[in-house]
């Protein structure tokens, strides 16, 4: 059974448990997620019989053919009402993603059928990873790595630079190591810029001392790693190794906290406890991390206000900051995988503080 028949599977079990004869899936994620199609119209009906049919238009025929060759093909447009036409019984709706006048397109098509407000049943299955999918994240993540390394050994980091200079070096960087793009917008900040949690790049100039806050990914196969690192340009001031240092102790905290059955926010709080004890509680603006994969920013969210506990199988980042206006900040991120027996680190990039 491929990854994604396996994941139908999965999803006809939750199909049962609520009671639905099928699911309208029209999320273009999703529905790269049970079916592997990359294209950007699609929709897959996904019946608790088993008997499911994937749409898409004219354009992909042959795309399609390769990327779904397990299942049923329609060939129509809109996939949404054609689909709905062929339902029967309780139809599932992704309701978190139809818009008001799509829901009386698909009731007017669905006919006899029933719909269902269905939000988030796929999502729920995207919070624990198979092994395909931690694979897809670990390349990603080595793209990342592997461009951070080549950026800095051919001397990308150095006087004169300004951040979009840099910013453009490191994702081109990343397509030479293997990414079909950056996973999002670059974070590249220098000097006082780097207590800016999402600073985007200027022309701000790099000088001696400055902090350089790094926060970039890679996309490899649809799935994005996510990673943070902070530099420091020539000799750092005390003060910035203590501000560096308090960052690291408080990461590792969090990701030492990493555990199934864990909290999502006592993941948070463990991180969060270190940098308050600091007297920095206030400098420490956001949440702890989030799930990644498909989408940079999924589900479970590591924060004060995070709901559920972890499961092994969730690749969630542990990303704390500290962010002194004016002067400078600190953030340091890493992309993990939760297991049995303790966190997968899938950035490997260095976190002790570099100089360069």
């Amino acid at each position: 059974m491929s990854s994604y028949a396996a994941r139908r599977t999965a999803l006809r079990r939750e199909l049962q448990s609520t009671n639905l004869d099928a699911l309208l899936v029209t999320n273009l994620l999703n529905v790269r997620y049970l079916t592997g199609f990359t294209g950007s119209n699609a929709a897959v009906l996904v019946r608790a019989d088993g008997d499911d049919v994937f749409c898409t238009d004219g354009r992909y025929l042959t795309q399609s053919a390769k990327q779904v060759p397990d299942l049923e093909r329609l060939i129509d447009r809109p996939c949404d009402t054609a689909l709905a036409a062929r339902a029967k019984g309780r139809l599932g709706f992704e309701s978190h993603h139809v818009t008001v006048d799509g829901l009386d397109e698909l009731t007017a098509a669905a006919g006899k059928a029933e719909l269902v407000k269905a939000g988030g049943l796929v999502e729920k299955l995207r919070l624990v990873k198979d092994e395909v999918e931690i694979e897809a994240l670990r390349m990603a993540c080595a793209a990342a790595d592997r461009a951070l390394a080549a950026l800095i050994g051919h001397g990308g980091l150095r006087a004169g630079r300004t951040e979009r200079e840099v910013a453009r070096e490191l994702e081109s960087r990343m397509l030479d190591h293997g990414a079909a793009g950056p996973s999002f917008s670059s974070i590249v900040a220098f000097g006082a810029n780097s207590a800016v949690p999402h600073h985007s790049p200027t022309d701000a100039v790099l000088h001696p001392g400055d902090f350089i806050k790094l926060d970039f990914g890679a996309l490899v196969d649809g799935y994005h790693s996510d990673m943070t690192r902070t530099l420091v340009l020539g000799k750092p001031a005390d003060w910035q190794r203590d501000l560096y240092d308090l960052v690291a102790r408080s990461q590792a905290a969090g990701r030492n906290a990493l555990a199934p059955g864990v909290k999502v926010s006592d993941v948070d709080r463990a991180s969060r406890e270190v940098i308050e004890k600091a007297g920095h509680g206030e400098e420490f603006l956001h949440g702890l991390g989030h799930g990644v994969g498909l989408e940079i920013h999924e589900a479970p969210a590591l924060s004060k206000a995070g709901a559920g506990t972890l499961s092994a199988g969730m690749a969630v980042t542990v990303e704390p900051g500290v962010y002194l206006s004016g002067r400078g900040g600190v953030r340091i991120e890493d992309t993990l995988v939760v297991r049995e027996s303790g966190p997968e680190l899938l950035t490997l990039t260095t976190k002790e503080l570099v100089v360069v």
